[in-house]
């Protein structure tokens, strides 16, 4: 299944006092091209939520290569890089005018009522879709 990448325009407020995006923000754009991602997948963060389980973020890693700056549109590629039953590995390359800005990945696990829950017992067709993607 093929995903298109998400894209992010840097908003004035992300922007430190140098005028580039602060690090922090590079996460949250993270998050928001993985939602789009499942999305994409048919089986978003809001279904999941709804049927009671959570995926919290155990685990952030980026590697920062060239700055943005307000209004630059940075595009970002998400791929599965791991999954087993109770985690799946996130890896994003966030690229703007063809240049790699950031690498990252993120690790998630799944819970319900505050307990470790296997995603192919609880979410067998998400799952499947997650591993059919995988790298």
């Amino acid at each position: 299944m093929e995903t298109r990448p998400y894209r992010h325009e840097v908003k004035y407020y992300e922007c430190d006092r140098m005028g580039i995006t602060h690090h922090s923000n590079y996460v949250r754009i993270m998050e928001e091209a993985r939602v789009d991602w499942m999305d994409q997948i048919g089986y978003g963060f809001d279904r999941m939520e709804a049927e009671g389980v959570v995926s919290p973020v155990v685990e952030v890693e980026c590697r920062y290569k060239h700055p943005t700056t307000f209004k630059d549109m940075v595009e970002v590629e998400v791929k599965v890089a791991e999954t087993t039953p109770l985690k799946i590995v996130f890896a994003y390359t966030m690229t703007c005018g063809g240049k790699t800005v950031c690498t990252a990945r993120s690790v998630h696990c799944f819970l319900e009522q505050g307990r470790p829950v296997s995603l192919e017992k609880r979410f067998p067709e998400l799952y499947r879709r997650v591993r059919e993607v995988e790298n």
